[in-house]
């Protein structure tokens, strides 16, 4: 019995569908990722967004002529886009054959043994109450990993609809966390990922109070040579984490802080907690006690309300906080979140111009962080030969798979993947750093 997994959307997700491969592969199944010849497709989707779940609909339509040809027997869809839209996908899906939702990904391989019986399944189980224990079969390159440290949101910003996707805030057991992490160093991971929708949250649902710090004091006494931080909300990072990302060598100077914004009044319409003050004092200590770090942030705009002299306040603030990494996104109104609703929307044109605009002021800071970057030596993790670019290609400390640039550096002799290397960086070229190893 052969079953293919397809995984849309964040780093989060791609957990779940680790553990579903897990399980199917405990359950006697060969696990592929390559629908064309499987007994049963499993896509697990991404709703978050508009664009999401337009990728979502596209690859479930891209593969349902597989099942027509007679290459493959059955689909299955997972995830978010199913739990926020239960009765339409079947209804308008047809080549659909069931459905899990976010509380049921336990629940697959009954849901696949169900189809193959000519059922159509659809598991829905409480997403409060999700298991995030359990076996995974990872399928990120050998040398990094991602460890989801918690399930679910409380935050309930105004334009997001995870809290309902997702569930209430539920910080995993630190033992349990421990545990999957020894196995995960022990297996050769070098680089591990700590992700949650709020990892500066953790523990506070279990415990009473935030163990963050505590938690990564015990992770960095492993064999992992990075360890990288994904998500820290501002108001949420304290002294002790700070003083902890500050001396512990093995967590990256690099830092993931979403802001989403600058001005008090469109920060309150969102429901973010702080303001523009907390975000600067939080900003100012995090520069001042770790040296050469490097943050990452998100911006929305186009957020209801949102008028010119808000935005011109964000663009007159952004650059003096020195972001060498950030998304900037437009507002997208979900159906289910309260800003969807809100007076005083944005047209959409308007929107993508101050996308454009903020982009293009933002990129000139990024520029900078690369053309200082020239005639230094930087730790390089080496992720492959890049056949386009006669080269080997990796990535620095600043730089999180998938959302970042890369090095592409020369060098002698061959470099297996995963290997740290210093890379003098030489050149810049259309975001990325090019150099050559220094030997």
């Amino acid at each position: 019995m052969k079953v293919a997994f397809i995984s849309l959307g964040c780093a989060k997700n791609l957990v779940n569908t680790e553990q579903m491969m897990a399980l199917c592969r405990e359950a006697g199944y060969t696990v592929t990722g390559e629908p064309e010849g499987a007994d049963v497709a499993v896509v697990n989707t991404c709703g978050f967004i508009d664009s999401a779940k337009s990728e979502a609909i596209d690859t479930i339509l891209s593969i349902a002529p597989l099942k027509e040809q007679g290459r493959l027997g059955k689909l299955l869809v997972a995830g978010c886009l199913t739990q926020r839209y239960q009765d339409e996908i079947l209804e308008e899906l047809p080549e659909v054959d069931g459905i899990l939702g976010t509380g049921s990904y336990t629940d697959i391989v009954p849901a696949i043994e169900a189809v193959l019986e000519g059922d159509t399944p659809t598991y829905f189980g409480d997403i409060d109450h999700t298991i995030e224990d359990g076996k995974r079969l990872v399928s990120t390159p050998a040398y990094t990993a991602y460890l989801k440290i918690a399930e679910g949101c409380d935050n309930r910003c105004a334009y997001c609809v995870i809290p309902y996707l997702r569930g209430r805030y539920r910080s995993r057991p630190m033992e349990s966390l421990l545990e999957e992490a020894r196995g995960l160093a022990e297996g050769g991971v070098r680089e591990l990922m700590v992700i949650a929708q709020d990892i500066t949250r953790y523990g506070t649902d279990l415990y009473g109070k935030r163990r963050l710090a505590e938690l990564l004091r015990e992770l960095c006494r492993m064999d992992f040579h990075w360890i990288r931080l994904h998500y820290l909300y501002p108001d949420e990072i304290d002294q002790e984490l700070i003083d902890v990302i500050a001396e512990e060598p093995k967590i990256v100077k690099y830092l993931d802080i979403p802001i989403q914004h600058l001005s008090d009044k469109i920060l309150r319409a969102m429901n973010r907690r702080g303001n523009g003050a907390l975000i600067s004092d939080v900003i100012s200590t995090l520069r001042e006690d770790i040296p050469d770090l490097v943050l990452r942030t998100s911006i929305i705009v186009g957020f209801p309300g949102e008028g010119e002299e808000e935005f011109e306040e964000l663009c007159r603030l952004l650059p003096g906080y020195h972001f060498q990494r950030a998304g900037v996104f437009t507002f997208s109104a979900e159906e289910g979140a309260p800003a969807a609703a809100m007076p005083d929307q944005v047209p959409e044109d308007v929107a993508k111009h101050r996308m454009e605009l903020l982009v293009d002021l933002q990129s000139r800071v990024m520029d900078q962080w690369n053309e200082d970057r020239l005639g230094t030596v930087m730790e390089v993790l080496c992720e492959g030969f890049d056949g386009d670019m006669g080269c080997w290609v990796g990535r620095t400390y600043a730089d999180s798979p998938d959302i970042d640039g890369h090095v592409y550096f020369t060098a002698a002799g061959q470099i297996p993947a995963g290997t740290f290397v210093n890379v003098r960086i030489t050149g810049t070229s259309d975001g990325d750093l090019t150099g050559e190893i220094e030997e």
